[in-house]
């Protein structure tokens, strides 16, 4: 059995709310009266992570993420509960936290290392790591306070993950510096991950989650309301920002049969996903999709070389305007691997009435890597407050394939010409 490396147990946090200053000081002065209201950041949160695992955690804003680690981390103390840890921690949380901007970015090095209780001399094995990776030169003997962001998070960065925890927590981070800085810093998020070092990592980027973590929690308004697979945590997520996270039956059995022999459907010319993701509002449905080849032939095996056109047909339950119209393609893990929709686009259809049918045509190449996936279709809207507005998504509706007649590199396939010339 593996051993826990975090456990906690009913933890809650309560931060006091005051209406004006004037309450806050009254309380102050005389505790007896209470001025305040209390607003829980967690509640009653239960959670164990294993060694070795890399947990994804997701949450809209506001929902307890940077709390929870914050009490992991001893930036904060619960007001009631249980945390145990069961190793050293690293945190990529608040890059920086740790340094004295009066002093030069050497003597931040030695004195982080002391906060994550190195030696001096471990620290000293590790100093030239940590510099090499920086890499901001003559700036290491000047105070950090009079660095750029980007040298401040080059450093910080490099003090945080070249120690050897048995966790590390990254929030958000993984894209500080410029790109051969980020670069480095995948790479090493990487190692970690080959190590088998347990892993805490909060993003909004639902496909970093789904190429890195082994487990996904969700947390809403300070409560734990998911814990398992990965990939049905992130469609989860999905529908909790767009507002449809309501427990949904994601299958229609009777949409996706062919009723009375009636065999006229697109879909039903296709190898249909009986797993389908479906949810929205439903003031517009996507009734049928199918793919199609130059002729309107129905095509089940896509040649990366040859056009093709996607298609969805909406119908429309209310008046809408100016939807928009998508397609994307996802592999088996959930990843999207390309996608577009009629805004990206630049397209503006105008008003569509109740009642009304839209096909929705999608005509193009798919360069993509010879293998199996699945196709989606969604209809959206931007309401009148501005939000985006699911009025039906279709995920991963169709199990598709892509052929090819050559080697692929890679996911997206190279129309190159080569030239080959002897020189002289």
């Amino acid at each position: 059995m593996e051993e826990n490396i975090i456990e906690i147990k009913n933890l809650t946090k309560n931060y006091k709310m005051y209406n004006s200053k004037q309450a806050r000081l009254i309380e102050t002065i005389i505790p007896i009266i209470k001025k305040h209201s209390d607003f829980k950041a967690l509640d009653d949160l239960n959670l164990t992570v294993k060694r070795g695992e890399i947990l994804g955690i997701l949450g809209k804003n506001g929902a307890g993420k940077s709390t929870l680690l914050k009490i992991i981390t001893g930036v904060a103390t619960q007001s009631s509960g249980e945390i145990k840890i069961n190793g050293k921690i690293s945190s990529l949380l608040e890059l920086g936290t740790a340094f004295n901007p009066e002093l030069t970015g050497e003597e931040n090095i030695y004195q982080h290392g002391q906060v994550m209780g190195l030696s001096k001399k471990e620290i000293e094995a590790k100093k030239q790591e940590i510099i090499d990776f920086a890499d901001i030169g003559e700036h290491l003997s000047q105070p950090v306070k009079t660095y750029s962001s980007g040298m401040f998070a080059r450093l910080a960065f490099a003090c945080a993950i070249n120690v050897d925890p048995d966790i590390l927590i990254v929030d958000e981070v993984l894209s500080v510096g410029d790109m051969a800085f980020q670069l480095k810093c995948f790479k090493k998020f990487e190692e970690f991950k080959e190590r088998g070092k347990t892993i805490l990592f909060v993003t909004h980027n639902v496909s970093d989650v789904l190429k890195n973590c082994t487990r996904t929690i969700i947390l809403q308004k300070g409560n734990k309301t998911f814990d398992g697979d990965v990939k049905e945590g992130v469609e989860l997520y999905k529908k909790i920002i767009t507002g449809n996270d309501e427990k949904q039956n994601t299958i229609n059995k009777t949409d996706f049969s062919i009723i009375d022999g009636d065999d006229n459907s697109w879909k039903s010319h296709f190898n249909q996903n009986p797993n389908i993701i479906q949810y929205g509002n439903k003031d517009a449905e996507v009734i049928d999709y199918g793919i199609f080849d130059e002729k309107g032939n129905f095509l089940n095996c896509i040649d990366n070389e040859k056009i093709v056109t996607l298609k969805s047909k909406i119908k429309f339950n209310k008046d809408i305007d100016n939807p928009i119209f998508t397609m994307t393609i996802k592999n088996f893990n959930g990843i999207e691997i390309t996608g577009t929709n009629s805004m990206i686009e630049k397209i503006y259809p105008g008003k569509f009435v109740k009642g009304e049918i839209a096909i929705a045509e999608f005509t193009q190449l798919l360069p993509i890597k010879p293998g199996a996936y699945t196709l989606s279709f969604s209809c959206t809207h931007i309401n009148s407050k501005g939000e985006l507005e699911v009025l039906d998504r279709k995920y991963e509706a169709l199990l598709i394939e892509i052929i090819s007649s050559k080697e692929n590199v890679g996911i997206i396939k190279l129309n190159s010409k080569i030239n080959i010339k002897r020189e002289g």
